[in-house]
């Protein structure tokens, strides 16, 4: 299934030291559509976020996907400025479009986190740190990760017909997310699945977590 994405990339007048929460209450604040925020009446109006809000390296950027391209398209001539903790010129936007086939392959696809994963809730963070054995350890992070591509899909409707197979190669970070400690994970991972650069896994996607880049492409 073919997706249709937009990515914005906001250059500054400065690099951008800030949390992508604070961009992404930002730019739903000041353009009032719902599907920037992805929230209505004390809900979530889509299980995969159509706009997803990320600073990589100081830059701010975000990625609208379906509608969400759309209503990235109609805004990013009125994005000026950018109000967060401090306040920033936006000197120039550059605009990516594409149509992406998300889908099983035949062959393994490597892939690496440039922010870092959000894999474990509550009840799996006390799963991992429960296990003693890396190797274990890693066999229960591939299957969290097939898991969230796995749910990235049926956000986006699309069916998955095959199985899924996952290699992970990953550091430990100390993260915060919406203010709580807790642990990330960067480095790379392979698998037999087609995902889009700057897509996001995991928890926290619409505030930039775990998003996904293929080796090769930057």
């Amino acid at each position: 299934m073919k997706i249709k994405t937009a990515y914005l990339i906001l250059k500054t007048d400065r690099s951008v030291d800030e949390s992508a929460s604070k961009l992404r209450g930002y730019i739903a604040s000041k353009f009032g559509y719902r599907i920037l925020s992805n929230h209505s009446n004390g809900g979530f109006i889509y299980s995969y976020p159509r706009v997803q809000y990320k600073i990589i390296g100081g830059t701010p950027s975000i990625l609208g996907i379906e509608n969400g391209a759309r209503v990235l398209k109609d805004i990013s001539d009125e994005i000026d400025e950018l109000k967060l903790k401090n306040r920033y010129r936006v000197e120039q936007i550059i605009i990516y479009e594409q149509k992406f086939e998300i889908r099983e392959t035949k062959k393994m696809i490597e892939y690496r986190f440039i922010t870092p994963w959000l894999a474990l809730n509550q009840g799996s963070y006390k799963r991992y740190q429960e296990i003693r054995d890396w190797k274990e350890r890693k066999e229960f992070l591939n299957r969290i990760l097939v898991g969230n591509i796995l749910s990235m899909c049926k956000g986006l409707g699309i069916v998955v017909g095959k199985h899924l197979s996952s290699h992970t190669h990953l550091n430990v970070e100390k993260v915060e997310f919406k203010a709580i400690p807790m642990i990330g994970f960067t480095g790379k991972f392979r698998v037999n699945f087609a995902i889009p650069d700057f897509f996001g896994l995991g928890k926290g996607v619409s505030q930039g977590s775990g998003t996904v880049r293929r080796k090769g492409t930057g």
